[in-house]
């Protein structure tokens, strides 16, 4: 008899936030296992959930980066990256000027004006701006963008989106018909939106939010009372911007026409999604036309997981902290979920486990490996945690690979 073919893993795991990239939780998970199997076909694919992260997933699953300067959310220029996946006839994207009609684009609001581009990471809940997603949707659009994709998440500002739209071309006017300036507290002197100069090659492409949150824009669910105190804005802060908000809302309204939606259908305001990323869901949304999907969705699709799933034996997803949240949707309840779909089982890594047996079941997962149980000290944890997802690959390895399908 021949010798059995090997055993076939996928490693599809966020990254754990603070510490190693999804590429490096990925990476030290593959090495644990080859280092307990080394016969063990190992695929690595690294995922995110549609917010930060999302950009770094697709380079590594092949697209082509393309650095652009725009302003960070206090106006600072910062360079981010776009990721280009050219259309099906394999011509790549060589520059802004070059690139190829119908490319894919992916754009991350966390790299072009998140929180992690704050200055000393100094919060600024009052001015930071969307300005700079705005301005690389625009880098996008001058590369011929068939298709863009915009992810979300980790928002320095909470201003409806105002600032995206001002890079691509709108105008926000005082009573005096002055521009305003950029942050969510000048809205609350917003006399007029001025669309005429919205960039018109945005009606011709496909617009994708890639957000999970599905939060309206106002109101005590909206973007200004549950987000925008986890940017830094105290009590005060978030009754101002909310106030802004709401006139940001009827400036919308009134510039798109006024029109009044079908009976039974909601408002812009209120449509899933509007209150995602301090607002900017609501401008793509009831604005530029914008398809909220799944991020997690969007993300896995990008990165081709289905395809990579295709005769595996097992799959070893992760992220920082099993909890609540993960439940709610990212990225290891979308890996679970596709790989339960064809039949594989599903182990997961994680820092932190806060979810019992029963949530992991919700989740689709089998069992999972906190590395706090072997090394309780978060700090060291912190520090160690390459070599702890190392040696927990050749535990999962022990555990599993004799016997997969169990």
């Amino acid at each position: 008899m021949g010798e059995a073919a090997p055993l076939r893993v996928v490693v599809a795991s966020d990254a754990f936030k603070g510490s190693l990239t999804s590429l490096e939780v990925a990476d030290a998970v593959r090495l644990g296992l080859l280092d307990a199997v080394p016969r063990a076909r190992v695929l690595v694919v690294p995922v995110a959930d549609g917010g930060e992260g999302t950009v770094a997933a697709a380079l590594a699953s092949g697209w082509t980066g393309l650095a652009v300067e725009v302003h960070g959310p206090t106006g600072e220029p910062v360079s981010a990256t776009l990721a280009v996946r050219a259309p099906a006839d394999g011509v790549a994207a060589a520059g802004p000027s070059t690139g190829p009609a119908g490319s894919t684009v992916v754009v991350e609001m966390a790299d072009c004006c998140g929180l992690g581009r704050l200055p000393g990471g100094v919060p600024a809940p009052l001015t930071a701006s969307s300005r700079g997603l705005g301005e690389a949707v625009r880098a996008a659009l001058d590369l011929g963008a068939g298709e863009v994709v915009v992810g979300v998440g980790g928002s320095a500002s909470t201003v409806g989106g105002a600032g995206l739209l001002v890079a691509l071309g709108a105008r926000l006017l005082d009573a005096d018909g002055h521009d305003l300036p950029d942050g969510g507290a000048a809205l609350a002197g917003l006399a007029r939106l001025d669309l005429t100069g919205l960039d018109p090659r945005l009606a011709a492409i496909r617009l994708v939010l890639a957000a999970d949150v599905d939060s309206p824009l106002l109101g005590p669910t909206g973007a200004a009372a549950v987000f925008a105190p986890q940017k830094g804005a105290t009590a005060a802060d978030v009754t101002l911007l909310e106030g802004a908000l709401c006139r940001w809302a009827e400036a919308v309204t009134t510039a798109l026409g006024g029109s009044r939606p079908a009976p039974g259908s909601a408002t812009p305001p209120d449509l899933p999604g509007a209150g995602a990323a301090g607002g900017v869901g609501f401008a793509l949304i009831a604005v530029l036309g914008a398809e909220r999907r799944s991020g997690v969705d969007v993300v896995l699709d990008l990165v081709g997981l289905d395809d990579a799933l295709s005769g595996a034996d097992l799959v070893v997803t992760g992220e920082g902290a099993l909890d609540a949240q993960t439940l709610a949707g990212k990225a290891v309840a979308g890996v679970a979920r596709r790989a339960g779909a064809h039949g594989i089982p599903v182990v997961a890594v994680c820092g932190r486990r806060d979810l019992d047996d029963s949530g992991l079941a919700a989740l689709g997962v089998r069992t999972a490996y906190p590395l706090a149980d072997v090394e309780p000290d978060l700090a060291r944890s912190f520090t160690n945690a390459r070599g702890l997802l190392r040696h927990t690959g050749a535990r999962i390895a022990g555990d599993w690979l004799s016997d997969p399908r169990r």
